[in-house]
């Protein structure tokens, strides 16, 4: 009996101006009915290149070599009416954006009936479409009722579900899901994932997995292949994999993810230049920035009920919660972008005016989530890394504020790098860019708001390295705003957790995550997927009153 997908020697090459790239070159992978199989790799890698290459979805410029054989049809030879027939009723996929992948004007029920009317063998009456849709929407978790919404009226782990429901919409025998947690906060995360793991053993579903997340894949899928330039380098049972990666790129996808609980990741991100260890104790420093009693409401819904949080000098505070929690509309008012319903911002004890607003923001800085979109596509980087100190007015040598901030920001030779534009640099480089208009400014507090959640992981570790020796050699103080508990483990002194607009727990990280006191708090924890290191946990810290 032939398995349900089989790669052999898979090879592809992108044609380009520059010549011929080859993207993926000599992978094997074998999948049987009801198996997952978990694809790791960074930007680059060639996983998601394989993965679209299972339905011939790769653009013209590819060029596939070897065989891509689907219940033993070698797809690469198919005509395009089998094709055609192929895609959706026997393998689907489900695509990273859910926010992208759905058509904002048309209701959910609308589009995933669509490949129900298209791809049927023979045309299906509106009845049965209807049912089959209440049918599919049930198997999500999401109530039929929902059929008639727009994607803007459900949250993002609603959405997902919804793409997931399309793909199942033709009752195929493989799923691939690219990246498909990856925008969704770790409750949220662990909902679809359980959800994927059900359907699996369900309905007998072969199920690819792609993320650059190794603990996400050892969560849910029984075997891993991970990528690196476009090669298989190692491939073995999920846990066994995480556990003990052998190859170089396996190791460093594992640390750059580390467990809540590990004391050997604590102020220690995965970096190529290691930092030295924390002093055992430091002083308290003075507050900076402060909320008192701030309360942020839209109509009838408080989005931010009742906070106090200080933020210190040369410390950093990770906002931890759920998408809704209210934690972006706190930062903005932090930041003076929102105005507050009642309570105060607070600058060095000075409450927040709107005289003295320009000069607050040149001391509080805002570190955006996504780079790309944080730049300018035409502005080169001397230009975004000056615009700050033009607006304020800055005194001194324009030149030498712009390289020496580029050099703090870990940009080195700095000169290497003013001419550039946006598309010329790496993910991780346009982050340190944009850190570097901040610093530019001689700031004391960086508000970064998921600073490396659009990173690769070998990238994230880099930045979270850096925005440590910026507390360590500036006295930077940070508050950052994640739903990563990993990175509030990684590189916090003091974590915040947000629920429904209230903080309902502050402390030290060993306190909040170690010996948690609430049950949102308790949930968050046992939602992640690498789960809490059990001899930490096994050990909490006293907690202090």
């Amino acid at each position: 009996m032939s398995p349900l997908l089989e790669l052999k020697n898979l090879g592809i090459t992108y044609r380009t101006a520059a010549g011929e790239v080859e993207a993926v070159r000599e992978v094997n992978l074998r999948l049987e009915p009801g198996d997952t199989l978990g694809v790791a790799g960074e930007s680059g890698s060639g996983k998601s290149t394989v993965a679209m290459s299972v339905l011939r979805l790769l653009p013209k410029s590819a060029r596939v070599s070897g065989e891509i054989l689907l219940d033993g049809e070698d797809v690469t030879a198919m005509r395009w009416g089998r094709l055609r027939a192929v895609r959706w009723s026997e393998a689907s996929i489900v695509f990273q954006g859910a926010m992208h992948a759905l058509n904002p004007v048309r209701s959910i029920g609308t589009q995933i009936a669509e490949p129900i009317r298209l791809h049927a063998e023979k045309p299906p009456g509106d009845a049965e479409v209807k049912a089959r849709v209440a049918e599919l929407l049930e198997q999500v978790d999401l109530p039929a009722s929902r059929a008639g919404d727009y994607p803007h009226e459900l949250s993002g782990g609603q959405k997902q579900r919804v793409m997931i429901a399309m793909a199942l919409a033709c009752r195929p025998r493989l799923i691939i899901a690219d990246e498909p947690t990856t925008a969704l906060d770790v409750i949220v995360q662990a909902q679809v994932l359980q959800l994927l793991s059900k359907l699996v053993a369900e309905q007998r579903l072969g199920l690819i997995m792609i993320s650059h997340d190794l603990s996400v894949l050892a969560a849910t899928c029984a075997r891993i292949a991970v990528m690196y330039r476009g090669e298989l380098v190692e491939e073995g049972p999920g846990k066994e994999l995480m556990a003990t990666p052998r190859h170089e790129h396996t190791r460093a996808l594992a640390a750059a993810f580390p467990t809540v609980g590990d004391p050997a990741s604590r102020f220690a991100p995965a970096t190529s230049s290691p930092l030295p260890p924390e002093p055992e104790t430091r002083p308290e420093q003075d507050v900076l920035l402060e909320a008192r009693d701030l309360r942020v409401s839209y109509g009838d819904i408080a989005a931010v009920a009742g906070v106090d949080l200080q933020v210190r000098a040369g410390e950093i505070v990770a906002l931890v919660g759920q998408s809704g929690s209210g934690k972006t509309t706190l930062a903005r008012t932090l930041l003076g972008l929102q105005k507050p319903t009642a309570g105060q911002v607070l600058y060095r004890g000075s409450p927040l005016t709107e005289r003295g607003l320009k000069a607050y923001r040149r001391q509080v800085q805002l570190v955006l989530q996504d780079p790309a979109s944080a730049l300018n596509p035409g502005h080169t980087v001397y230009e975004a890394v000056a615009e700050g100190p033009r607006i304020h007015g800055l005194p001194g040598d324009e030149r030498q504020r712009v390289v020496e901030a580029l050099e703090a920001a870990e940009l080195r030779p700095a000169e290497q790098f003013l001419s550039r534009l946006p598309h010329e640099l790496s993910g991780g480089q346009r982050q340190r860019v944009v850190i570097a208009g901040a610093l530019a400014l001689e700031p004391s507090v960086l508000v970064a708001d998921e600073p490396v959640a659009s990173l690769d992981a070998s990238v994230r570790g880099e930045i979270l390295g850096l925005l440590l020796r910026l507390r360590r050699e500036l006295g930077l103080a940070g508050l950052v705003i994640t739903h990563d508990l990993g990175l509030a483990w990684n590189i916090a002194d003091r974590v915040a957790v947000m629920y429904r607009g209230r903080l309902v727990e502050v402390g030290t990280v060993e306190e909040v995550l170690l010996a948690p006191q609430h049950d949102y708090t308790r949930s968050l924890l046992a939602a992640l997927p690498g789960g809490v290191q059990s001899a930490a946990a096994a050990n909490p810290p006293a907690r202090g009153v």
